[in-house]
């Protein structure tokens, strides 16, 4: 049989010209050509491509290395090179020269805003900033010692009670004023879970304040006299833009995966908060502190570093998921901390953690791995300098990607390739067994 009978007529769109791959199946000697589209081909055209028992193709992708689940216009991320671009700005220049409002709106509404739109959404923000009563008594009922993401979690998805008409998602102006909600209430509710674990009062927001001022005022109230420092409100709204988005990590996929289903924004944010909880994603800069700690003083770097070459330790705050890189938040961070500690407190393991950056960005073993300090390693001390305890430090993480979750799902929620979230899997278990006779 010839090559050109093999052939196959029927690919999904045809390809023309370079933009395509040709596969041969050495199973059944057939050719196949697929359309490349934005350096990806679509899954579904490798059905086409079936076994001589009739089976179609698949890819086998755990977590999803290389698998795109979407197409997106909100986060461009190139972890070789250290890029991080929220709709093509780069992550420094929006830290160093916009609000973390001015962030969100530009994550949700494609642009930055003009001054009066950002008054108008900086005022809607404030209007919306309170929570319903019986959702700050859910926050009471809970015990002290309850972790605060399980009460965020809980919280964020009870807000769904209070707005049954979040469920016409396919409204864009219900949406809309869902996101609203969501972003005004999200320090409001983690400031409350904060003072309850605390054993303090809720401090009601005041509106008058800036978005991250306002959150640390709800959060410190006057027990924190360095609280409201220009340094220290710079820092915190900056550390809410370097999180408020990050592409498709686990959270977010979590949101879009929830959100395909038609659920409503707050059990779809829920769930991202609860992928967030899981200490592989959210929890790395609590574990970066416990390694400071464990190390102790500058003098123990070495010998930390040795154990680490032996497998005996572990580098906490190095390395990436995508990035391969200096992670672009890592440098802004860092600057960022000497700003605080200029204010409150110096944090006695910044030299540690200083010392432990320079030698593992000279040393050859963690150099040729490509480890390097991801957006962790120098938050935690930052968090802990402003006086959050270590348990609370996701829930700040969750404060500030709210936009982008919210961003990312309305996105879902508009495209007209969106299908409900329905991976396959590659079935390896006993087939068409019969119960024996008894």
């Amino acid at each position: 049989m010839s090559q050109d009978t093999t052939l196959q007529q029927a690919t999904n769109s045809v390809a023309t010209g370079t933009d395509a791959v040709e596969l041969t199946d050495r199973r059944t000697g057939k050719h196949y050509t697929f359309a490349v589209q934005d350096d990806a081909i679509q899954a579904k055209d490798l059905l086409q491509v079936r076994s001589p028992q009739g089976q179609g193709l698949c890819t086998y992708d755990p977590g999803f290395l290389n698998t795109a689940s979407c197409k997106s216009r909100i986060t461009f991320i190139d972890g070789d090179q250290g890029i991080l671009e929220y709709r093509g700005y780069p992550i420094a220049e929006l830290a160093e020269r916009v609000s973390f409002l001015e962030v969100a709106w530009l994550l949700l509404e494609g642009e930055l805003p003009s001054s009066a739109q950002l008054a108008s959404f900086e005022q809607e923000i404030g209007y919306h900033s309170l929570v319903p009563d019986f959702v700050q008594g859910l926050i009471s009922a809970f015990p002290r010692n309850a972790h605060p993401m399980t009460m965020l979690m809980s919280a964020v998805a009870a807000l769904g009670v209070q707005f049954p008409e979040s469920k016409e998602i396919r409204d864009a102006a219900n949406r809309r004023q869902q996101i609203i909600r969501l972003i005004a209430k999200m320090p409001t509710l983690a400031a409350m879970i904060a003072r309850h674990n605390a054993g303090q009062d809720a401090v009601l927001p005041d509106n008058q304040l800036p978005y991250a001022a306002n959150f640390l005022q709800m959060v410190f109230g006057q027990s924190n006299g360095s609280s409201l420092e220009p340094a220290v409100v710079r820092a915190m709204d900056v550390l809410l833009t370097l999180h408020a988005d990050h592409e498709q990590n686990c959270s977010t996929n979590a949101v879009r995966g929830v959100g395909s289903s038609l659920a409503d924004p707050y059990t779809a944010v829920a769930a991202g908060i609860g992928a967030l909880y899981g200490p592989a994603h959210g929890g790395a800069n609590e574990a970066v502190l416990v390694m400071l700690k464990k190390i102790g003083d500058v003098s123990q770097v070495p010998a930390f570093i040795d154990s680490v070459k032996t497998g005996q330790g572990r580098l906490m705050g190095f390395g990436h998921r995508v990035y391969k890189n200096y992670d672009p938040r890592a440098r802004i961070i860092r600057e960022l901390a000497e700003q605080v500690f200029a204010v409150t407190q110096p944090h006695p393991l910044l030299p540690v953690a200083k010392e432990l950056e320079r030698i593992a960005l000279e040393d050859q073993y963690f150099v040729s791995r490509k480890l390097y300090p991801n957006v962790d390693f120098y938050s935690g001390l930052i968090y802990q300098a402003l006086g959050f305890p270590v348990e609370f430090f996701t829930v700040l993480f969750a404060v500030g990607r709210t936009p982008g979750w919210c961003a990312q799902w309305d996105e879902a929620m508009g495209d007209p390739d969106m299908k409900i979230a329905r991976p396959k899997q590659i079935y390896l278990g006993p087939r068409t067994r019969h119960l024996p006779p008894r």
